[in-house]
């Protein structure tokens, strides 16, 4: 029960890493409210928690609108009283070159990668300051550390994820809300899914991973609870890369 007592909001909570986020976050005693547009599988995910007795809410949100925030951070407080843990989770890809990638694209992966975060960061503070604190996680990349072939936009909002992660941190310490990021290699998820399923993108990142497998969205929700517990109380500002040593070469 290493998270007992603490409220978290996960954006992007439905399924992924979110969905194992919110899973593992509720076995280790924590009240989850699961935020993401993917009402079924969202609700899905929360029930999946309550049927083995924890504790989740859904809300249906877009992490772009800052009304949409507002509600889901007033449904944590008024189901459960208070918020210790944000996960800035909620995050989609853009694969396209600079050339290739028009406006509207760039546009889009930063609304939802970049300002999803600063929103849901800037609305949970004062609630965490009433709390007498607490911590917030962004999900960053091993592409907000390092370049790639293509993907322009996503690395953009990505490494945009990790500069914030630390100013917000030096500028709300002093209350008590730490603020680090979390940096995932080669996952198997929902969100890539497609992508991994093209054999010769597997074969080459799996052989780029020197652990030699994908990661599983399990692999980074255990990172996620420990920036979540008081085990890391001491760390704020900081980057933890789940990445299979992809990054150390």
């Amino acid at each position: 029960m290493r998270v007992a007592g603490k409220v978290a909001l996960i954006s992007g909570g439905a399924r992924g890493i979110g969905g194992a986020a919110a899973r593992l976050l509720a076995l280790e005693g924590a009240a989850v409210v699961i935020g993401d547009l993917l009402e079924d599988d969202g609700r899905e995910t929360a029930s999946q928690i309550t049927d083995s007795g924890g504790r989740a809410t859904f809300v249906q949100m877009d992490v772009t609108s800052e009304e949409d925030w507002r509600r889901a951070i007033d449904a944590a407080v008024s189901a459960y009283g208070k918020l210790d843990v944000l996960v800035n989770n909620a995050g989609i890809s853009g694969r396209f070159i600079v050339e290739e990638t028009s406006v509207d694209l760039w546009d889009r992966v930063m609304a939802v990668n970049a300002k999803g975060v600063f929103l849901g960061t800037k609305l949970a503070i004062p609630v965490m300051r009433r709390a007498g604190g607490g911590s917030i996680i962004n999900i960053s990349s091993i592409y907000g550390l390092v370049g790639s072939d293509s993907g322009a936009s996503y690395h953009a909002s990505k490494g945009a994820v990790r500069i914030f992660t630390k100013s917000t941190a030096i500028q709300y310490a002093k209350d008590g809300i730490r603020v680090n990021s979390v940096h995932p290699g080669f996952v198997d998820s929902p969100m890539t899914e497609s992508y991994h399923g093209q054999p010769e993108i597997r074969e080459a990142r799996m052989a780029a991973t020197p652990l030699g497998r994908m990661g599983l969205p399990e692999d980074i929700a255990s990172g996620i609870l420990y920036l979540a517990s008081d085990e890391s109380s001491f760390v704020t500002g900081s980057e933890l890369v789940i990445d299979g040593g992809m990054t150390a070469q």
